[in-house]
């Protein structure tokens, strides 16, 4: 039975327009390169930030620290900006499937590979509260470690009291998402198509379902 569903921020319960992965681009590409917004997408989509800048870059075969942090703090505050002046949305039926799931006793919990301060203000910006429409909120600046490894899911189940991975469906629109479930133990992996990554990028990550539409999520974790 699951107890505690954690989805990923950024393409699946939040949509953005993919502003952070176009944002990661132009900061890289401003010091002189040519990626491609699919090539950051398939590199990046999921990651702490930091890493995604250096994943990108080592498709070029490029290893620079100094250089990665020069494009972070870059990359940081064009963030911002963009932030202050578009819209930010939830995902269409976003709040609804929370509160099913809630009213279900089933545990809501946010994660995502934004730092707090930024994951802080999209939640508020949205207009959603810890407490009230999700159970916890859990970012890549919480943990030692941020994905593909478990850390956050770790930390959101010790936060919520739940021990039993098994009891734990992840949700996210990357393949790295249905990585770091696996690597919780969650017992359901789902990929959904309303994001960074294609049908196909998260297929070949072998979830346990690809959906959507995040209502699509609810007679894979309710128990009839």
């Amino acid at each position: 039975m699951i107890k505690m569903v954690v989805f990923d921020m950024a393409g699946t319960t939040v949509n953005e327009d993919n502003v952070v992965y176009k944002t990661v681009r132009k900061a890289i590409n401003d010091r002189g390169y040519d990626f491609t917004l699919e090539e950051v997408l398939k590199e990046g989509a999921g990651k702490e930030k930091l890493q995604a800048i250096k994943s990108v870059l080592a498709l070029r075969g490029i290893d620079d620290d100094i250089l990665s942090r020069e494009i972070f703090a870059a990359f940081n505050e064009q963030l911002d900006q963009a932030y202050e002046t578009m819209p930010i949305v939830e995902q269409p039926n976003a709040t609804e499937l929370f509160e099913a799931l809630r009213a279900q006793g089933i545990y809501v919990v946010l994660n995502t590979g934004y730092s707090r301060p930024v994951a802080t203000s999209l939640v508020a910006k949205i207009g959603w509260q810890v407490g009230s429409d999700i159970d916890a909120l859990v970012t890549a600046s919480d943990v030692p470690r941020n994905r593909p490894f478990p850390d956050m899911i770790l930390h959101a189940m010790q936060q919520l009291g739940i021990t039993d991975a098994t009891q734990v469906a992840k949700v996210g629109d990357s393949a790295i998402d249905i990585e770091e479930g696996r690597n919780a133990g969650c017992e359901v992996t789902v990929g959904i198509t309303t994001g960074a990554q294609t049908r196909e990028q998260l297929l070949a990550a072998t979830p346990t379902a690809v959906i959507d539409d995040l209502l699509e999520l609810l007679p894979l974790v309710v128990v009839r």
